[in-house]
């Protein structure tokens, strides 16, 4: 699976991004997963829910299935957080992996700057990124995206990327497979 990050300060509007290149990435035929890093501590179950009355009673793992969803809740309780590597591989196989957050993780991504939340940038200092996505000029060498470009972003990646997809007729992606493990 490829994999490709999106790293920049809270508020920069990543989330946002990358709903918009996930539908671009979709619409070109290609099969998208995401794994999203949280900073602070969640919980997807609700108290008194049997999954959660499950982990409360000490399983390590709860593995909710239905026919819409599979979702899998395991407790760390004390062991370190697992790594991006581990995560992806709980993966099942698509084309590309989307990252948002792991921001000093070596895989290329794109950082997204929003006026508003003026912090230094990250693309000065993190070889990784390899392009930058904003609503303000970047003095940069890397290509600059706006905020809202979504197909052109999604068009950097799938060539970035090498991606194809079977039944992409967009023109606009890489000879290549997304299946392939990126070097």
């Amino acid at each position: 699976m490829k994999v490709f990050g999106f790293a920049g300060y809270s508020g920069a509007g990543k989330t946002t991004l990358i709903e918009g290149v996930t539908r671009g990435l979709v619409g070109r035929g290609l099969r998208v997963s995401l794994v999203k890093h949280a900073h602070q501590s969640f919980d997807l179950d609700q108290p008194g829910k049997d999954s959660w009355r499950h982990r409360q009673a000490g399983c390590a793992e709860v593995l909710l299935v239905s026919k819409e969803r599979v979702a899998l809740m395991r407790e760390l309780r004390g062991a370190p957080e697992p790594g991006l590597d581990a995560v992806i591989g709980l993966l099942a196989p698509c084309d590309v992996v989307l990252v948002e957050g792991y921001k000093h993780a070596p895989i290329p991504k794109m950082e997204v700057r929003r006026a508003a939340a003026p912090a230094s940038p990250l693309h000065r200092s993190d070889p990784w990124i390899v392009a930058v996505a904003s609503d303000r000029g970047e003095n940069t060498h890397l290509p600059v995206f706006p905020l809202d470009a979504c197909g052109a972003i999604s068009d950097f990646i799938c060539n970035y990327l090498a991606l194809r997809a079977p039944d992409c007729a967009c023109g606009s992606c890489s000879a290549g497979t997304g299946a392939a493990a990126l070097g």
